[in-house]
């Protein structure tokens, strides 16, 4: 029965996300009806932009840090004065400094890892005008991030990378918002709450008095899982009962989850005009994402004998029980999501393993919306450079030559997941206000450091939840290590596609490496797992590995 609920369920992931990149890329290449690209114009014109001229990489990376840097100020100043500002019905007061720099920059970078509890610590105003509007313009700047990079790889050599302000606006405007709305709908009619009215005092079947927050639920829901955000209304995430009050409401979530990241592989292969390409890049992404979803649903269908016979339910939620709890898990790390319907901190050794190393890959399996597509298209670089160098040849990929400036720029790109996780976690392992966070001793205490560090820097924004993010160490460091795993990929690759862009395609000949068969899917897998993974094997053998192998000999912790 999982088997069939599984087919079942990349069924109607593959089928929508193939019908979703056919509208991405009228959406990328304006072909669009002609009433839609006047609005689109018109709202150009009112900011300022020059909708018809295309900018080279430095101007284009120049332009998504400074709209991303505004970004930060405005939210980080909405955070800190909401207090005094309308549509608070509950009275809630602002936030302290570190708290909303953490906060800022976590829903800039779309890693929307959340150090407090919306419902308790934030205004209507700050969810609504200050987190949903970054859940939309930080995907937006990721998926238009992504196009760029595309038009490097595969774009003729007089044309530009585009522009980035017409690639946010075609993000938002004609792909993130009908999918939201649509969702939103959905999940009201679930039962998710949408409403500017304050919470509510209930009177429970034991005769007290219950506080019952609601408010406008429904429409951040509906983003946060499309744009790959993952940042909840409630404090509990999407196990809240007013974030996924259904089964429906569930799958629902689970598909947006993965939607546009699918999507972007089949719509790098229309953009390269050779759909294989596409097919290759998914093909590698989904064998990985089997295999670790394989792994979580066999531990947590089995359990922990030490708790008895039956699935591991401590931390999940008995209406999902721990099948759509696994799916949930690999998908929500797999992409830069971050959302959770089960506390992770619960979930076996082994799956917690899997979790981790589908982040500190670069949550290149699908990933966040466009920054998954870059993600991997920095592996396609060295993998294609390690096949050059294995039959003798200078590499090339979609007709171009790979040269040591991209190999340079891509190792750099990659040399940031290691410096966030690994340097970050040793001083989050060693220094004493740091380790006051550390909620359980031995290795399950070093996985929840592991965690952290691996969800900021790739991110994600999901969390062990017994790890005390709100101290001010953390909310300051992860803050600084979720703007070097945001920008320190996004820049490089946006050189490389800046060079790509510039060298002449060459013809493909009968000594062309094939980059869209078994033989490269298969190359491809082998990179990403030996640099990718195996960089943080000697990490991992002190957390997840260690805790498997003290619970085979019957230690718990």
């Amino acid at each position: 029965m999982s088997l069939i609920a599984y087919s079942l369920y990349f069924a109607a992931l593959v089928s929508l996300a193939w019908l979703l990149a056919i509208w991405m890329t009228r959406v990328f290449s304006g072909a669009l009806p002609a009433a839609l690209l006047r609005t689109e114009a018109t709202l150009l014109r009112l900011c300022g932009a020059a909708p018809d001229r295309g900018i080279g990489w430095g101007a284009y990376a120049l332009a998504v840090l400074v709209f991303n840097a505004t970004c930060f100020v405005v939210l980080y100043v909405l955070l800190r004065a909401q207090g005094t500002l309308p549509l608070n019905p509950d009275g809630i007061g602002g936030m302290a400094p570190d708290l909303a720099f953490n906060t800022a920059v976590s829903f800039v970078t779309n890693t929307n890892w959340q150090a407090y509890s919306g419902e308790a610590q934030l205004s209507y105003l700050s969810q609504m005008a200050g987190l949903t509007m970054q859940n939309f313009v930080s995907a937006g700047t990721g998926m238009a991030v992504a196009v760029a990079v595309v038009r490097g790889f595969v774009a003729p050599r007089e044309a530009t990378l585009g522009n980035f302000w017409v690639d946010l606006t075609r993000s938002v405007l004609w792909i993130l918002l009908p999918l939201s709305v649509v969702l939103a709908l959905f999940l009201a009619w679930q039962g998710v709450p949408q409403t500017l009215q304050g919470a509510v005092m209930a009177t429970g079947l034991e005769g007290q008095d219950q506080i019952i927050a609601r408010g406008p639920a429904a429409a951040q829901i509906a983003i946060k899982q499309l744009g790959t955000n993952g940042g909840g209304f409630f404090g509990v995430n999407s196990a809240h009962p007013f974030e996924n009050p259904t089964i429906a409401s569930n799958m629902a979530q689970s598909l947006s989850i993965l939607l546009i990241p699918v999507a972007f592989c089949f719509l790098f292969g229309r953009m390269a005009g050779d759909r294989r390409q596409g097919w290759a890049i998914f093909a590698a992404m989904a064998v990985m994402f089997v295999a670790g979803l394989a792994v979580v649903h066999v531990y947590e269908i089995a359990g922990n004998p030490a708790l008895g016979v039956g699935a591991n339910m401590e931390g999940k939620e008995q209406r999902f029980g721990a099948m759509l709890s696994a799916l949930w898990a690999a998908s929500t790390t797999a992409a830069s999501n971050g959302s959770v319907n089960a506390m992770h901190d619960s979930f076996m050794p082994l799956s917690g393993l899997v979790m981790l190393v589908f982040m500190q890959i670069g949550e290149v399996i699908f990933g966040g919306v466009g920054a998954g597509l870059y993600g991997m298209l920095l592996y396609v670089v060295l993998a294609v450079f390690l096949a050059g160098l294995m039959v003798g040849r200078t590499p090339e990929y979609l007709g171009r030559k790979i040269e040591g400036r991209e190999v340079t720029l891509a190792v750099l790109a990659f040399l940031s997941m290691p410096l966030g996780i690994l340097v970050g976690g040793a001083l989050a392992a060693t220094v004493p206000q740091a380790l006051a966070a550390v909620q359980e001793p031995g290795p399950h205490g070093m996985s929840e450091i592991l965690y952290a560090y691996s969800s900021a820097t790739g991110n994600n924004g999901s969390a062990f939840g017994g790890y005390g993010a709100a101290l001010t160490w953390h909310t300051t460091a992860l803050g600084i290590i979720m703007l070097l795993g945001r920008y320190a990929i996004i820049i490089p690759m946006l050189a490389i596609a800046g060079s790509m862009i510039r060298k002449p395609q060459a013809p493909v000949t009968s000594g062309t490496f094939p980059t869209h068969g078994p033989l490269f899917v298969t190359l491809l897998i082998l990179t990403v797992l030996i640099l990718g993974a195996l960089t943080f094997f000697p990490v991992l053998a002190l957390g997840p590995i260690a805790e498997e192998t003290a619970r085979l000999a019957g230690q718990s912790f």
